[in-house]
């Protein structure tokens, strides 16, 4: 195959999908621009950056989309369309026309920090963080959830997923975060022992193994972390997790309604369940709201 960006000047479209950095977007943008066909439609498979800032680096921003698979791309059949300021209807249209040749399903975001699964995913994250520091544990966190339904439990899909990646992302954000904002570190300690999960054998969870075992070595740390908060543990039943986690998701996609990053509650919906391992018999966020 060709790797150079000489090959892609007949393209009609060409999806971006290097690593998630504005500035090494920007650069590949640029390259595009020069190497590609003035309409040739050049898509980006960020899932957090501004689609916005990606589409300003070339001189025609209207023949920029975002199009964010989910990993892996040839099973998970969502496709999040984001639609910048500028894009052209054309393009737009181009990329439900491509999701549908390829069996996706396509929901259209607008431009926000994570569009709506991962804004929504970076909020439930938080929240079951905050629960560890206040007396749960990863396993049952995990253990409420996929008895609720959940395909996988939070902390379990990051093992999968690998803690180095969302590592990465907290580092490059350090500069920005409000120092007054409650920070849960116990992940970042994880990735400074080099437990990435499944790669390296041991993140949230151990996996001598090969299954996913409770790791009292994790306790240790949670429980040194909430010491260091001056948080006092209590214990923590299944209602409350699930009631807590389910409630959170409901509050970011009140948000991202009122913002108009969705365009109705049911696409909400539709990307927690076909991409986020929400239980589709339980319908979504959205829709145990009572707004879908």
């Amino acid at each position: 195959g060709a790797t150079g960006y000489d090959s892609l000047a007949e393209a009609d479209i060409v999806i971006e999908a290097v690593f998630e950095d504005m500035d090494v977007k920007r650069d590949v943008f640029a390259a595009l621009d020069a190497a590609t066909r003035p309409d040739a439609i050049l898509a980006t498979n960020t899932s957090y950056l501004d689609v916005n800032a990606i589409s300003r680096t070339v001189r025609e921003p209207s023949r920029v989309v975002g199009l964010h698979f989910f990993s892996p791309a040839h099973v998970m059949k969502l496709l999040e369309i984001v639609r910048p300021e500028a894009v052209a209807d054309d393009v737009l249209a181009t990329g439900f026309a491509l999701a549908r040749d390829l069996g996706k399903q396509p929901v259209v975001a607008g431009v926000c920090d994570g569009f709506i699964g991962n804004r929504i995913l970076a909020r439930y994250r938080q929240e079951a963080d905050f629960m560890l520091e206040e007396g749960a544990l990863p396993w049952q966190i995990d253990r409420a959830m996929e008895a609720w339904g959940f395909a996988m439990g939070l902390y379990r899909v990051q093992d999968l997923a690998g803690l180095d990646i969302a590592w990465a992302m907290r580092k490059r954000r350090a500069a920005t975060r409000d120092p007054a904002a409650r920070y849960v570190r116990i992940a970042d300690r994880l990735c400074e022992m080099g437990r990435f999960g499944q790669k390296t054998g041991a993140g949230w969870y151990r996996y001598d193994s090969g299954r996913a075992e409770p790791d009292p070595e994790v306790e240790r740390i949670i429980l040194e972390e909430s010491a260091r908060a001056g948080i006092a543990r209590r214990a923590f039943d299944d209602e409350e997790i699930i009631a807590r986690l389910l409630g959170v998701m409901k509050d970011e996609g009140r948000a991202i309604l009122d913002e108009g990053i969705a365009a109705r509650a049911s696409d909400i919906d539709v990307v927690l369940v076909n991409g986020y391992g929400f239980p589709r018999w339980r319908g979504g966020p959205m829709f145990l709201a009572g707004m879908a």
